[in-house]
């Protein structure tokens, strides 16, 4: 670090503002903070004094009359000495954001509640000016940002981001050229002059002063010199990397954290246009795959070669089920965040390959209005939009809509086989005050897709003496079959801080899911293997899901050791009561169905009607310890959960209600050692459970199933904090699974158990100035090795060895072609098992997808092409009878414009 120019010195000549323009480089514009008075021969010695020049005079001279005249704060000299008291004032909280015009373009205010300063980096990037800021981060009222269309003429757009825990970033955006900036003195707050034409605004003392909150003019010119520093340090868009993540319940860095995290970011989802959960989890988190027929409403997906589908996170607070999948809808989703492993202690009751929370989007300070519209294959079509903004002058209660509507056919080649899906989502915020912000966000979402669209084996993946059967051949009923779904959702979030280390969060949710599934569903295929046996079904669900959690979060010190506390609680309940009824239905030839319009009468006595209820509450305490200069960090922590389950047959009245209660200890132990700043090596062990309900032929209840982990690895942040890789080796572990009773065989024993070994490789983030990536590898080895029914040693269903994945964009900065982009993809799957007797395989496929983008200020086009060279693959299996066969080649418009 050296310095660059001395802009303002000393005496009533000065005006208290200065330019800051980068010339190949970053620039820091600092106002001096209060240090320890130096003798005037360590300012002979300074760089800045040692100039021969007269500022360089002017400021030794008011150096000696300092030292004399204790009543004056001592000055600035060097930037080693401002960084050493920037660490020991801490980090700044930006409490808000201020727009103000001016006759030359605007005023923006940076304001934070401590009296702390801020200190910008500037650097023009193409039309934009990027300001980041050390030392600082978002508080409450701005934990998602700040973004701004169109605040003045010449400029389009104004955002305030968090970079990472100890930086935020202001990116200014020119409408034809870069903007500058000027920072104006201010004892409290970062003021930024700011004008659209790459001048600079002009202001005499007076007018600094006005701003400055008045006060003496001689001396606040003599406390507030300025200097410009020149650092070499560039701080770039990062949408493809996002350093920290909520689904740990605290603000703990990734590159902190003992396990696998891998956030997905909004910028990814909207690169890809992906349209299903399932898809952006699959394309984009190392060690996920597809477990559900596409274009569906289950979203189910394997983890590390484990079902997770009917627990996940919303904003870090649990969303469980216990038995279905709700719908998902991406439009209102701002980042999915995929936590591998045994995670119980933040997600309780939950499947051992991990949990993924769905951050959704927050309202803004600043007005936001976007429009958008898609057209692509098969005759989809969707419209959306979303609004954000402040509802009153002071900014403190701010909201934000989304709401989309969608309709799709399918790759079947069938009138009524086709997608329908309607979602609203609003989010209200209050800031009460400066400490304490609620909000209200709600959602419903209606979702109707085809049940199935399965075929069998034999004439996909085996051999069929009839031929081979056309990929968009449904066997189904189009007039009866279908999968109906929706979710009414309403709760609050509350969040409190008692200090600056300590906060308490509240939240509850309140949802109602309805489901209706009903299908002419094959039983078997006949010696002819074309004949296929059918029968009817229907099932219908009616769900109420209370949901509420209550933690603490706290930053304390024993000694010279750093702990940050997190404690809590969680309870859920669940109401669902469950309706089932089975019909006749014709067969049907496989390579040429004739429809009946739907299926036959009822079997007798197949009605059945009941109420289940599923209730938990689960107390965790964790403690992160950071010893040597936070270079060593251990995480202990473990979580108690009690879980009962009932159930009740409607049709009886006299029936007993059939209940069940469990207990299950789930802890988690980890230890990182930071080599350096950017390189961690880490270690952890962690456990979850399931409740597993039923008896043996003894009648002893059935304990939870254990999901068991061990995992190391190593983690690294690189080209200056732009890119992120994980590289981690786990061994995981089922237990406590049910299989048959060799001595009962109607009853079943809990000798099951089913091991994951693997390794993973996963990098995401910005190589250079607008080329992004996300890439992934895994290796799985998912076996048996314990069951009674198949064979110890088998592969599980779905579970490839190696799986790939590549994603890239590149946009051109600047220039006549700037906000061209283009987008590349790959997707390979290896060879899986088609079920767990291994009795067929599904090839393995590679998948490419490209993307064309135009992105020019408030306009965005793109065009993306999935699987680009047709390739006919299966891209998950059920059994025998129900394998699906991937998109063919699709193609997909959109357009948005913000205003």
């Amino acid at each position: 670090m050296r310095i660059f120019e001395l802009k303002q010195s000393l005496g009533l000549s000065a005006i208290a503002s200065i330019k800051a323009i980068a010339m190949g480089f970053s620039l820091i514009a600092i106002v001096p903070l209060s240090i320890e008075s130096v003798s005037a021969e360590e300012v002979a010695k300074n760089p800045i004094s040692s100039q021969n020049n007269q500022a360089s005079r002017q400021l030794l001279e008011k150096t000696k009359q300092r030292n004399n005249n204790k009543s004056l704060e001592p000055i600035f000299l060097n930037a080693k000495d401002l960084l050493v008291q920037r660490q020991n004032q801490g980090i700044a909280r930006v409490t808000d954001v201020q727009i103000n015009q001016t006759e030359n373009g605007l005023e923006l205010i940076l304001e934070t509640p401590s009296r702390q300063q801020l200190v910008p980096l500037i650097l023009p990037e193409g039309k934009d000016l990027v300001i980041d800021i050390l030392d600082a981060t978002l508080g409450f009222s701005l934990r998602n940002g700040f973004k701004q269309a169109n605040p003045a003429p010449g400029i389009s757009q104004i955002t305030v981001t968090k970079v990472n825990e100890t930086s935020i970033q202001v990116r200014i955006t020119g409408t034809q050229q870069v903007p500058s900036a000027e920072v104006i003195s201010n004892q409290d707050n970062l003021v930024l002059g700011v004008t659209p034409d790459g001048t600079t605004v002009q202001q005499t003392p007076d007018e600094a002063m006005q701003r400055g909150h008045g006060g003496n003019l001689h001396e606040r010119l003599h406390q507030e010199e300025i200097e410009i520093i020149a650092t070499g340090e560039v701080q770039e868009d990062d949408d493809y990397f996002v350093p920290d993540a909520g689904v740990t319940r605290t603000d703990t860095p990734i590159i902190d954290t003992p396990g696998t995290i891998q956030v997905i970011p909004r910028q990814v989802i909207e690169d890809q246009r992906a349209i299903e959960l399932r898809d952006a989890l699959s394309r984009n988190a190392v060690g996920v795959v597809t477990n559900s027929a596409p274009s569906s409403n289950f979203n189910n997906v394997l983890i590390r070669g484990f079902n997770v589908s009917s627990n996940f996170l919303r904003n870090g607070i649990p969303e469980s089920f216990f038995t279905l999948t709700p719908p998902r809808d991406l439009n209102n989703i701002e980042r999915l965040e995929v936590l591998s492993g045994p995670a119980s202690v933040i997600g309780g009751q939950i499947s051992p390959g991990g949990i993924v929370n769905l951050a959704t989007k927050q309202p803004l300070s600043s007005p936001f209005y976007e429009l958008s519209a898609s057209y692509g294959s098969f005759n989809s079509v969707e419209g959306a939009f979303d609004f954000s903004g402040p509802l009153n002058d002071s900014k403190t209660v701010a909201y934000r809509l989304n709401t989309s509507i969608y309709h799709s056919d399918t790759s079947i080649d069938v009138d009524e086989v086709d997608i329908e899906r309607f979602s609203i989502a609003p989010v209200l915020n209050w800031q009460i005050g400066e400490q304490t912000k609620i909000s209200f966000e709600g959602l419903y979402l209606n979702s109707r897709t085809p049940q199935r669209i399965g075929l069998p084996a034999q004439g996909t993946v085996l051999d069929n003496p009839n031929g081979e059967i056309p990929r968009d051949q449904f066997v189904g009923e189009p007039n009866f079959d279908g999968n109906d779904r929706k979710i009414t959702q309403l709760g609050y979030d509350l969040e409190h801080s008692l200090s600056d280390d300590w906060s308490l969060r509240h939240a509850f949710r309140y949802t109602n899911f309805q489901s209706k599934q009903r299908e002419a569903f094959v039983n078997a295929i006949q010696d002819d293997l074309r004949t296929l046996e059918r029968s009817g079904d229907s099932f219908i669900d009616d769900i109420n899901n209370y949901q509420t959690t209550a933690y603490l979060t706290g930053k304390f010190k024993t000694g010279e050791i750093n702990h940050e506390l997190l404690a809590g609680i969680d309870y859920v309940f669940e109401e669902d009561y469950f309706e089932s009824e089975f019909f006749e239905a014709e067969n049907i030839d496989l390579f040429e169905p004739v429809y009946t319009g739907g299926v036959g009468a009822a079997f007798e006595d197949s009605l059945g009607r009941f109420r289940d209820t599923n209730q938990g509450v689960g107390i965790y305490l964790q403690d992160q310890i950071k010893f040597f200069d936070d270079r060593l960090i251990v995480v202990l922590g473990g979580r108690v959960d009690f879980v009962s389950s009932s159930s009740q047959d409607l049709r009886d009245q006299t029936s007993e209600e059939a209940s069940q209660d469990d207990t299950a200890f789930s802890p988690r132990v980890g230890i990182v050692y930071k080599l350096a700043d950017n390189i961690s090596l880490y270690g952890s062990f962690s456990r979850s459970f399931e409740q597993v309900t039923g008896v043996t032929a003894t009648n002893e209840i059935f304990e939870p199933s254990r999901g068991t982990q061990y995992e190391i690895g190593v983690k690294a942040n690189w080209l200056d904090n732009r890119l992120f890789t994980t590289l981690a080796f786990y061994d995981l572990t089922l237990s406590n699974l049910t299989t048959s009773d060799p001595n009962n065989p109607q009853f079943d024993i809990q000798t099951g158990e089913q091991n994951s070994q693997g390794i993973e490789l996963q990098t995401g983030g910005e190589i250079l100035p607008g080329w992004n990536i996300i890439a992934n590898y895994a290796y799985t080895d998912a076996k048996i090795t314990q069951d009674n029914i198949f064979t110890v040693g088998n592969s599980l269903a779905n579970v490839p060895e190696n799986a790939l994945s590549l994603w890239s964009t590149y946009t051109i900065p600047e220039g006549n072609l700037s906000g061209l982009g283009f987008g590349f993809g790959l997707l390979y799957v290896g060879q899986r098992e088609g079920d767990l007797d291994n009795s067929f395989q599904l090839e393995d496929y590679l998948r490419t997808d490209a993307a064309i983008y135009y992105r020019r200020e408030q306009l965005k086009l793109a065009l993306n092409f999935q699987n680009l060279f047709d390739v006919d693959y299966i891209e998950v299996s059920d059994d025998d009878l129900r394998v699906y066969p991937g998109d063919p080649f699709t193609v997909l418009f959109s357009a948005s414009y913000e205003f």
